[in-house]
């Protein structure tokens, strides 16, 4: 059933597929974006989305922004940290606070589900370091052990947030997403920094790639973050394909795709001593309780990024 949700950072890399892909099921988008959008003021509409510029970190007045817009639901996908630093960033702990205070404000004005957005970086990377070999998918049962303050930002947040909606007789999932790729991605990030090098004739330098991700695209993903948010499941969601890639293998596709296979030098990098070997999302919750049982399509998904 179609209602009103509000969707913090719905300019950001994923934020902007969430909106579009709520739109698709048909419903009302209240899009919170500190920049405004294409240009213009607050409170424009578009087809579908209402946009109002809020800083969720600059002390903007949040029950009225609650008050205002009414919505049962609200996903959030703000969480702004420069890309490369982020990891060890405090800015993390601020954005934990200020998702904590989001929460509370939304769900006194009325608000009966919210949807976070957490991270694999939460879950425990001690085991299958690159040392050691394979490991099984990650389940959301996974010891919550980061190493990084992005990671401890996160697990906490999420622990907050599902402590609060059992308190307050609500409802909240926390969706922790795995390796994507799509639209907006900064440049430095792996398949955005190969397109761009071999579009420009260069050689794309990488690490040896050996390592296993689960990835799929900003649009696979987003699809399943609203089939989570319309669903009434509660606690937390891994958000991934299911199936293990080489990093080898991912940058293999986006140079052939290219037709510049000569391009791509792997093994040109050192790769980090702290790599882990195997990072792959258990999305049996995701299929069998959420039902979201849709297969991602890699190729298609890459071949779709490459034409756009």
């Amino acid at each position: 059933m179609a209602s009103r949700v509000i969707l913090t950072g719905a300019s950001g890399f994923v934020g902007r597929q969430i909106c579009t892909a709520l739109v698709g099921r048909g419903h009302q988008v209240i899009a919170l974006s500190r920049h405004q959008h294409g240009g213009r003021g607050g409170g424009e509409s578009t087809k579908g989305v209402q946009w109002l510029c809020a800083d969720l970190l600059g002390g903007d007045d949040l029950a009225g922004l609650m008050a205002q817009a009414q919505a049962h639901h609200l996903i959030h996908a703000a969480w702004e940290v420069g890309h490369g630093t982020f990891w060890q960033a405090p800015e993390n702990f601020v954005w934990q606070r200020a998702t904590d205070q989001l929460a509370q404000a939304f769900y006194a004005a009325g608000g009966q589900r919210f949807v976070g957005l957490g991270s694999c970086a939460e879950y425990d990377w001690s085991s299958g370091a690159v040392t050691g070999g394979t490991d099984l998918p990650w389940s959301e049962s996974r010891a919550l052990v980061p190493g990084t303050i992005y990671g401890q930002a996160k697990a906490q947040t999420g622990t907050d947030l599902l402590a609060l909606a059992q308190k307050m007789g609500t409802s909240a999932a926390w969706v922790r997403l795995f390796h994507l790729f799509g639209p907006g991605e900064p440049a430095a990030r792996l398949v955005p920094s190969i397109i761009e090098n071999i579009r420009l004739g260069r050689v794309a330098r990488c690490g040896s790639g050996r390592a296993v991700r689960d990835f799929v695209s900003t649009w696979f993903a987003a699809r399943a973050i609203v089939a989570v948010m319309e669903s009434p499941v509660d606690g937390a969601i891994n958000v991934g394909s299911g199936c293990g890639v080489r990093i080898a293998d991912l940058a293999q596709d986006v140079a052939n795709l290219l037709m510049r296979p000569d391009l791509l030098h792997m093994g040109a990098l050192a790769d980090r001593s702290d790599d882990v070997a195997w990072m792959v999302a258990d999305t049996t919750r995701l299929r069998r309780v959420v039902g979201f049982d849709e297969a991602p399509d890699l190729l298609a998904d890459l071949t779709r990024m490459l034409h756009r």
